[in-house]
């Protein structure tokens, strides 16, 4: 794939500025691996953020995974409560513990 995945007005804030986007609607299966590659690239700019980009950056983050779970048919409550589950059951990471 050339190109990339982006949010679903962005071609539309580029026609606002004057510009005319080249648009592809993907298949399933190149969405699912779009989507993927975009969480990679997300979490890149997430560890290269400055404090005050970490929210939105975080939000990004949120966003393509709010997608990865619908796209793999699962609702995001169950997604909140399959990690609730595991937080219960493995912890957390508040306690900064690193095994080496």
């Amino acid at each position: 794939m050339v190109g990339k995945l982006v949010r679903d007005r962005i071609p539309e804030i580029i026609r606002e500025h004057g510009g005319e986007p080249v648009v592809t609607v993907l298949g399933e299966d190149d969405y699912r691996a779009a989507l993927l590659e975009k969480l990679s690239e997300e979490a890149a700019e997430l560890r290269e953020a400055a404090v005050t980009e970490v929210a939105g950056e975080i939000a990004d983050v949120l966003e393509v995974l709010r997608a990865i779970a619908k796209v793999h048919g699962h609702e995001w409550a169950d997604i909140e409560k399959a990690a609730e589950a595991k937080r219960t059951e493995r912890g957390a990471f508040v306690e900064r513990l690193y095994l080496g």
